[in-house]
């Protein structure tokens, strides 16, 4: 997800590739400072008053007061941040980082007031809106309107440097550089393990120049969280769940130590099956995986390189990139699919300015940013999504994702402001993923795309490509706020930042660099949601999630098969119990949210468990005379 400055003020987006300019000019602090303090007004009357005066009819004053702020700052700051994700130049930079930094001015002053009340006997509505108002922040600045300033103009520059990132290999006439999406392509199908690890190291290439900025922007942001409370931004990141932050980091490791063996079972058949590919001198037999064979460029989804990893005799029920290409779609006519799943859900059409606005494809006279997300721009029916979209099975299942986003954001819009926002950061992201659950091959045939339902010969094989994304991405989904977390409260100092994201990297996954990494380079940084400052534990908690959301969806629907063959496609039943959910935005605790869909008020990782079952019973026998496992010591 891409936040402007609260959590629930901007946009929400998806991992995937990214595009802007290098870094803006920076010389204008003086004017962007005089704007800060010329846009912020007193936050009502009750900033006048003293801690100890102040009642809860001052609170509900406040919150009014504030919210219709918010409100109005958050549209303006999301057009700009669009048009510096559409139109990449100097210009829209400074505009986004000018907007930016009001906006977050305004948020932190309103979260310091919001501090105030907190020893004010006041009712769990107010209560929990002021709470939500102090942890809403993603980059909390300090007081201070340098800073600010400093803070927002760091944002914008590491967002550029890695928005205009390529890597060019030749000189002169024969140069030739690549996008990261191009790049992206090539690691998909090549099986050349010096191409692929030539890409790797390239790519990675972008990221050492942000270290300092990174360093800079995590120690003005510390401070800023220290002056709302938090020891660190750590612990503010992790306080944003209905828990207690170590409750809620101890609850990820419990649902991770579930499906670990499932994982673990993964990574053996298919360092096995690489190693067969590519031998002993490419793929060791024994250990980590080397990180540039999986098939993407960071390692956390293999499905890439199913052609690699399934058996001789495993039939794929179907190539959905093949069954995209061969109906003759264009890239609006994928989108229109997607809305018509939502649509038979009984969710409302999208608006028309939605096919207006978006971004369906990557223009030719211009850099964007084509990471995939969902833009909510004015709290009502402005929604977007913005794509690079390629004719592929996957980008079709990340328009069902990106689309859930948009449907959330629409059916939400009569919430006040603070609650326009999903249950917890997870929710937001669970639910396109909960709907790509339903594009199983009963679906596939229901739109056209299949001509028949293959028999459940073929389970084994789909089953295999779904795990190759969903549970290889789990460790990576868990590590990267790992090392936020604990480069945020000092555990990880700047002089170890790639030894320890490489410790968590080995640890988690089980993966190793195909080259040697030092502390000279950065390659966290070459992750978009490092330099786009996203908090990651939400995906970790939708692959999570969506399993127990599908499932209870599929029960509603009254399916009594296999779990991975449901869909809720054209389901009355399902789609009600689905918008109500959705409906309750952020107002309540999120076991609320989860207790209305599905009964249970906890996360619960068996689901994924359920619908994997078959898979895990087909890999323990494949692995049973194999050496599974690797020296997570040496980590």
């Amino acid at each position: 997800m891409k936040k402007i400055a609260l959590a629930i003020a901007a946009t929400v987006a998806l991992a995937g590739c990214d595009s802007k300019p290098p870094e803006q000019e920076s010389a204008q602090s003086a004017t962007a400072t005089a704007e800060v303090n010329s846009s912020a007004k007193p936050a009502g009357e009750a900033v006048a008053k003293d801690s100890s005066e102040l009642t809860a009819a001052d609170a509900k004053a406040f919150l009014q007061d504030a919210q219709e702020r918010l409100a109005k700052m958050s549209e303006e700051a999301s057009h700009a941040s669009w048009l510096a994700s559409t139109y990449i130049i100097m210009d829209s930079q400074y505009v986004e980082s000018l907007a930016s930094e009001r906006y977050t001015a305004m948020a932190v002053e309103l979260a310091s007031e919001a501090a105030k009340f907190d020893d004010v006997d006041l009712d769990p509505e107010t209560r929990r809106q002021l709470t939500m108002l102090k942890q809403g922040l993603v980059l909390p600045a300090p007081k201070d309107p340098k800073l600010t300033a400093e803070l927002a103009q760091i944002g914008s520059k590491l967002q550029g440097m890695y928005g205009a990132g390529k890597f060019c290999k030749g000189e002169g006439d024969d140069e030739k550089c690549l996008t990261l999406t191009e790049m992206g392509q090539i690691m998909a199908k090549s099986r050349d393990p010096e191409e692929l690890k030539s890409l790797w190291v390239g790519w990675r290439k972008v990221a050492p120049p942000m270290k300092p900025l990174y360093e800079r922007e995590v120690e003005i942001a510390n401070a800023g969280a220290k002056e709302l409370g938090y020891d660190n931004l750590s612990v503010m990141w992790r306080s944003k769940y209905d828990m207690d932050p170590d409750a809620f980091a101890a609850d990820m490791d419990a649902q991770w130590n579930k499906v670990k063996p499932l994982y673990k079972a993964l990574h053996c058949h298919v360092r096995a099956k690489l190693n067969e590919y590519y031998g002993d001198n490419v793929v060791p037999p024994h250990g980590k995986i080397p990180a540039h064979l999986l098939g993407n460029m960071w390692a956390q989804e293999w499905g890439n390189i199913y052609d690699i990893v399934k058996d001789d005799d495993m039939q794929a029920p179907y190539d959905l990139t093949e069954l995209v290409v061969d109906s003759g779609m264009n890239e609006q006519d994928m989108v229109k699919v997607g809305e018509r799943f939502f649509t038979s859900l009984g969710f409302k059409p999208l608006p028309e300015t939605f096919w207006e606005r978006s971004q369906f494809t990557q223009p030719r006279d211009r850099d964007v940013v084509c990471h995939a997300s969902a833009w909510d721009l004015d709290g009502k029916n402005d929604v977007r999504i913005k794509m690079c979209i390629n004719k592929t099975g996957e980008d079709l299942v990340t328009i069902h994702h990106e689309l859930g986003h948009n449907f959330y954001q629409r059916i939400y819009q009569d919430q006040p402001f603070l609650y326009r926002d999903g249950a917890n950061d997870g929710f937001h992201e669970a639910v396109g993923d909960t709907i790509a659950l339903s594009i199983t091959p009963k679906y596939l045939k229901q739109i056209g795309l299949l001509d028949k339902v293959p028999d459940e010969s073929k389970d084994i094989g789909f089953l295999m490509q779904q795990a190759l994304d969903k549970i290889a991405f789990l460790p990576f989904g868990l590590l990267v706020d790992k090392w936020r977390w604990q480069v945020f409260n000092g555990e990880v100092q700047p002089g170890d930042y790639n030894k320890a994201w490489w410790k968590l990297r080995e640890e988690y996954q089980g993966i190793a660099p195909p080259v040697a990494r030092t502390e000279a380079n950065f390659d966290p940084g070459a992750k978009y949601h490092i330099p786009g400052n996203t908090p990651y534990a939400r995906y970790f908690l939708a692959r999570i999630q969506q399993f127990q959301f599908h499932r209870a969806l599929c029960e509603a629907a009254g399916e009594t098969g296999p779990l991975h063959r449901c869909s809720i496609y054209k389901n009355d039943a399902a789609g009600k119990k689905l918008r109500k959910m959705l409906a309750m935005g952020a107002s309540k605790p999120w076991p609320d949210a989860m207790e209305a869909l599905t009964g249970q008020r906890e996360l619960d990782a068996s689901a994924i468990i359920d619908y994997f079952q078959p898979l895990m019973d087909y890999l323990e026998v494949q692995n049973k005379d194999r050496d599974c496992g690797w020296a997570e010591s040496d980590a």
